[in-house]
């Protein structure tokens, strides 16, 4: 009869390197490190939140940057002064493009060009802020009212 085969333990692995630890209670996912800030800001949501405020008013006008100092201008300075910059820009920018149709329309249609001018000037301009914003400074909009502080 032929014989059994022997059973042979496994060899002993290796101590490991680190002490185990138990999975967070999240069910187990933990986020990848953000890595360093960028220049100029705490986090990257700031600097986001900072280009929101910037972009945005291109198509949202003073909505965007509104948005962005409500829900983050408590939280950093950074993005509130960014806000706030926006902000100002985009109420000068609503009162031109009230009194550039008052003046299209008064005109009967001579000044039609100018509503467009003033949105080239705003799109111009946000995204000379834009760019500012995402090199970590603040961009100072030229022929602002300072109504917001």
């Amino acid at each position: 009869m032929p014989s059994a085969p022997s059973y042979e333990p496994p060899a002993p692995a290796a101590p490991p390197s680190a002490p185990y630890s138990a999975p967070p209670a999240s069910g187990g996912y933990t986020a990848p490190p953000a890595g360093p800030a960028p220049v100029g800001y705490a986090t990257a949501d700031d600097k986001t939140w900072a280009l929101i405020s910037h972009f945005g008013g291109i198509v949202l006008g003073f909505i965007a940057p509104l948005i962005a100092m409500v829900v983050k201008g408590n939280e950093s300075p950074t993005v509130k002064a960014h806000a706030v910059e926006a902000l100002n820009f985009q109420i000068t920018a609503t009162i031109a493009y009230i009194v550039a149709w008052i003046l299209a329309t008064c005109s009967f249609g001579l000044l039609f060009f100018m509503p467009i001018l003033v949105w080239i000037a705003v799109a111009v301009f946000c995204v000379l802020g834009g760019m500012k914003a995402n090199e970590g400074q603040l961009y100072r909009y030229p022929a602002t009212l300072r109504l917001v502080k």
